[in-house]
């Protein structure tokens, strides 16, 4: 019997991702905890790209718990692409409570975390949320855009 390794399985994920295919790589996701293969950072971080691109905010969220579960090491690349799932289907509150995640466990915020939040803020009419983002960019020190 072949053993089954997490390089081939996290090209297959990758590549549905790019083709905007989220539903695959949902279930290329569960084979991999059905047949005890790895799942990496590349793979949670490529599952929740894709379901950002899909408007599974959902998904998204149950992916990044799913990062904070397996207590593999956090990175701001699948936190973002939650932020920007839940922003995009207009769940505010969601996105605030991963911004205060982020904060909780050391992942970095960045611009794209900031500006998602923010734009979240805008669409739920919370402009006193939106108000304290910003004034915690400034705070930040981070560069801040125009476009």
């Amino acid at each position: 019997r072949m053993e089954l390794h997490t390089t081939p399985f996290n090209a297959a994920v990758s590549a549905c991702e790019k083709c905007e295919q989220w539903e695959q790589v949902l279930q290329l996701f569960r084979e991999m905890a059905d047949t005890r293969v790895e799942r990496d950072s590349i793979t949670y971080s490529a599952a929740v790209v894709a379901c950002k691109t899909g408007d599974q905010w959902v998904h998204a969220l149950q992916l990044v718990r799913g990062i904070k579960d397996s207590r593999m090491e956090l990175h701001t690349t699948p936190f973002n692409a939650a932020v920007s799932a839940c922003e995009k289907c207009e769940q505010w509150e969601q996105v605030l409570q991963l911004f205060r995640e982020m904060a909780d466990t050391r992942v970095e915020r960045d611009s794209i975390t900031y500006s998602a939040a923010v734009v979240a803020c805008k669409t739920g009419d919370q402009w006193v949320h939106a108000l304290q983002l910003v004034r915690g960019i400034k705070d930040s020190r981070m560069e801040l855009h125009t476009t």
